[in-house]
């Protein structure tokens, strides 16, 4: 593993470390996490362009098309 250092505002800082030490763990594992959900999130928002790029209207009008439109249960609320 490689170390990264960053300069994070004092303001940041703070507030890592307050979370950090609520959750009782260290600083860098909130970091880690953080940015690792982040990249996680980046990586599904391209998939999903992608997807929707590959994807087609009349394809999505043909699917619906086969699915039966039913009046709402009582229970939906609608």
């Amino acid at each position: 593993m490689k170390t990264l250092s960053v300069r994070l505002p004092e303001s940041v800082h703070k507030q890592i470390r307050e979370l950090a030490e609520r959750e009782g763990v260290s600083m860098n594992q909130v970091i880690t996490t953080a940015l690792a959900e982040k990249i996680s999130a980046l990586m599904t928002v391209d998939y999903l362009e992608a997807r929707a790029r590959r994807g087609s209207r009349a394809k999505f009008e043909r699917a619906l098309a086969k699915v039966p439109d039913v009046p709402p249960e009582a229970h939906d609320g609608l």
